[in-house]
């Protein structure tokens, strides 16, 4: 027994390289022949194993684009699409800077959240997604939102209280930005609203300071495109106190309507929650009828409150506490501690004189003018028209007069306003 069991181990070696031969084993020691044999034999089972790993490194070489890919493109085939048009966007918009970030590729964080945020805006479709960044992209070009906010400055008698930016932390340490605007604080509504290009970039100095407080650039994690969470979005306030909802002001409409256009174009997937705040509650209707115009979505970002004082009851505790006490908190007024764009003092009184006199000199010149004007036409349209009319009337014939009734009464018609017109 002891003989066999030193027997096997001799002929195990041979044997995992030909396993449909256990007969062989036995009579190769005996045989030397039989050795070349298996020499001769060995290097054709040797090359059969090496066919097969050339076979498999061509299937890992194909599969490796896929496994290559971050989680983040392989499972958003949408999001990666978007990335394959991105050097065409930037071509075509002829600027590369949206948000303080530079966008680079899909290896790069803060250009990929950007990314999403347009696509998310977009509710996943990326032509959409590719032409709002376009324009996005070209709106940034022109309007050069970084030199508002370092460069440019705004008229404190104009805009003066009506923004402020402040950034408040919860219980762990994450800050949490918020946009003020108090349109019950401005007091001359036309002179702030009434050049929309100077409310707009005033308007956007303000917004791209709070957007510069999201630390976008400074990302390093890739946000879920799907989860409800986003930690580059801010709050927004609106306040209209002492403002009248039943003749709202024309201009202040359309600068409003104008910066909805433009935010939701170049600000997509910024805005957390909005809330109107000191809103008559007979305004509720206004929220109501919009909920079936708005996708869900946007709509339930909007909270109107009709008094103030109780904005801060939206938060948590360690949150709350830092809102000002006139919204429901223990924090210091937005005046005392709140940020602002840089705001300038309004020219002198003697330059605004002589403003005042250049726009007086000719509103003096075209007083005198439609004065002789009335005057001359209608002495010389009542002398002529009558002398004409019965002329006429005497010599046409009774079947003429009543196709001439109707010229009468036109001429009665044109001619009851002139003394009307002289009156005057």
């Amino acid at each position: 027994m002891s003989e066999q069991e030193k027997t096997p181990p001799a002929a195990a070696e041979p044997q995992p390289p030909v396993d449909n031969k256990p007969t062989d084993a036995p009579a190769q020691p005996e045989h030397p022949p039989t050795d070349g044999n298996d020499k001769t034999e060995q290097p054709a089972t040797e090359a059969a194993p090496a066919e097969a790993p050339t076979e498999q490194p061509k299937q890992d070489d194909a599969a490796q684009p896929a496994d290559n890919k971050p989680d983040y493109l392989a499972k958003n085939p949408a999001l990666s699409e978007f990335f394959d048009r991105l050097p065409a966007i930037l071509s075509s918009a002829g600027h590369n800077e949206m948000w303080g970030v530079t966008l680079r590729d899909s290896a790069d964080v803060p250009t990929v959240n950007v990314m999403i945020k347009f696509l998310r805006a977009n509710e996943g479709n990326v032509k959409q997604a590719e032409d709002q960044l376009i324009k996005a992209l070209q709106w940034r070009k022109e309007m050069d939102p970084t030199a508002l906010v370092d460069t440019a400055s705004y008229s404190a008698s104009k805009f003066g209280g009506l923004g402020y930016l402040t950034t408040y932390q919860d219980a762990n340490g994450k800050e949490t930005v918020v946009t003020w605007n108090i349109y019950g604080a401005v007091k001359k509504i036309d002179e702030t609203f009434g050049n929309m290009d100077e409310f707009l970039k005033w308007r956007v100095a303000l917004m791209e300071m709070a957007v510069k407080e999201l630390k976008m650039d400074q990302a390093t994690t890739v946000m879920d495109y799907n989860a409800d969470e986003d930690p580059y979005q801010m709050l927004q306030v609106h306040d209209y106190l002492n403002v009248s909802f039943l003749r709202i002001n024309p201009n202040l409409r359309a600068a409003t309507k104008k910066t909805i256009e433009v935010f939701a174009m170049a600000y997509p997937e910024l805005l957390r929650e909005k809330f109107f705040v000191n809103v008559p509650a007979i305004m509720g209707w206004m929220f109501a009828a919009m909920k079936v115009f708005l996708s869900k979505n946007t709509t339930r970002k909007f909270h109107p409150i009709s008094n103030g004082a109780n904005l801060a009851r939206e938060f948590p505790s360690p949150l709350k506490d830092q809102f000002p006490k006139a919204y429901g908190g223990n924090g210091p007024a937005l005046q005392d501690n709140a940020r602002t764009v840089n705001l300038v003092a309004d020219p002198e009184p003697a330059q605004e004189a002589s403003k005042d006199e250049a726009q007086e000199a000719p509103k003096d010149a075209p007083k005198e003018e439609p004065k002789e004007e009335p005057k001359e036409e209608p002495k010389e349209e009542p002398k002529e028209e009558p002398k004409e009319e019965p002329k006429e009337e005497s010599k046409a014939e009774t079947t003429q007069e009543s196709a001439d009734a109707p010229e009468k009464n036109d001429a009665a018609v044109t001619e009851a306003p002139a003394p009307a017109a002289e009156a005057k």
